[in-house]
């Protein structure tokens, strides 16, 4: 793609394959962006991620999306989540160290929700996040705990998903502390095919209303 650098970003003894846009006009502020489940077929060409890094990349803010560990190019084996949120941690130690990024908002669709948006109080630079189908259920109570932040936060539901379930995501979300929103993706179901335009106006809106 025009503009951006392959690159692998380095997490201990794994190699992680990425993409990173670096904006021409807006030099403190970056989005990461992770991907679904990658034992069901998630990476970062999924469409929902495409979506978002083309319209971040549209509106010249810096983006950052990778393959967690033992998808596409990156090295090492899945670990079921405490290795996949050390990797975005390590995402976020890349921009602040190595692109000198002050402002870091994480956004994460289904499992790359569970792991990016658990990340959230990892850093003072971390100014909130948005998840796209949460899965609560299928994760575990382990990754609401950690996503739980007094940063601002967006999630995103589709009023026909069954696996992050539409019908749960209120008494899911009214757990959280503020300052929070949501939206609800009307005819999409976990995979919000032909809704990818409509996430990504959403997030970069709610992102821009934080920076």
């Amino acid at each position: 793609m025009v503009g951006t650098e392959k690159i692998f970003i380095i997490n201990e003894n794994i190699k992680l394959e990425a993409e990173y846009y670096p904006s021409k006009t807006v030099e403190d502020s970056a989005i990461i962006i992770c991907h679904p489940h990658p034992q069901f077929g998630g990476s970062m060409w999924n469409s929902v991620v495409a979506g978002l890094f083309n319209k971040f990349i549209k509106e010249d803010i810096s983006c950052l999306r990778f393959n967690f560990r033992a998808v596409g190019e990156s090295s090492g084996e899945h670990s079921s989540g405490r290795g996949e949120l050390s990797d975005v941690k390590a995402c976020v130690d890349f921009l602040i160290n190595e692109k000198k990024i002050e402002k870091i908002f994480i956004c994460g669709y289904s499992y790359g929700a569970a792991m990016g948006c658990s990340a959230v109080n990892y850093s003072e630079k971390i100014v909130g996040f948005a998840a796209i189908s949460f899965p609560w259920d299928f994760v575990g109570l382990k990754y609401k705990k950690l996503s739980q932040s007094d940063k601002p936060k967006l999630f995103l539901q589709g009023d026909r998903d069954d696996i992050a379930r539409y019908d749960k995501f209120k008494t899911h979300y009214d757990t959280y502390q503020n300052p929070k929103e949501y939206r609800v993706i009307n005819g999409a179901d976990h995979f919000h095919r032909g809704h990818e335009e409509e996430i990504a106006f959403e997030v970069f809106n709610f992102f821009k209303s934080l920076i």
